[in-house]
């Protein structure tokens, strides 16, 4: 199911985000930025889990990370859970829903609790999160998860 996922996603990245722009940063410049930071967090998720940036989809694992989210598989389909609970809705997130719950049912319990965290949250899978990079990752895990003010006045000043 893992090599599914990994394959799904880079196809999805091609078809389905030919109009976005990857990022243009590798793990090193990540660690370029101040400790504590969103932009450093995600050097370290990097460099902690030997993954390679995935261009195109770096804002999913700032989504891994804002919402402390694992990734093993049923993690990857709890995290599609949880973003459709946010209000997202894709193909390709339907998808994994109907094909994680048919394969791994006894997770359950796990997924319709990230679907409820989800709809908790700020509505935060729409935000490009590359201008975020130097703010503090606990300040945006705060604003997402207590929907603070805090999150409304920083979008407001990035022009979102």
């Amino acid at each position: 199911m893992l090599f599914l996922y990994n394959w799904s996603s880079r196809l999805y990245a091609e078809l389905f985000k030919g109009y976005k722009a990857a990022w243009g940063i590798s793990k090193q410049d990540f660690l370029n930025y101040p400790q504590g930071s969103l932009g450093y967090a995600m050097g370290m998720f990097y460099q902690e889990k030997g993954f390679d940036v995935m261009p195109k989809l770096e804002n999913h694992d700032v989504f891994h990370l804002l919402t402390e989210t694992g990734t093993d598989i049923s993690d990857e389909i709890a995290m599609q859970y949880l973003l459709f609970g946010n209000g997202k809705i894709s193909l390709y997130l339907i998808a994994m829903l109907f094909i994680g719950t048919l394969i791994f049912p006894e997770h359950s319990q796990y997924y319709w609790s990230s679907y409820r965290k989800g709809k908790s949250m700020h509505k935060f899978y729409h935000i490009e999160f590359k201008e975020f990079l130097s703010e503090s990752i606990i300040e945006l895990q705060n604003s997402f998860y207590n929907k603070q003010l805090t999150l409304q006045v920083n979008l407001l000043k990035h022009g979102k």
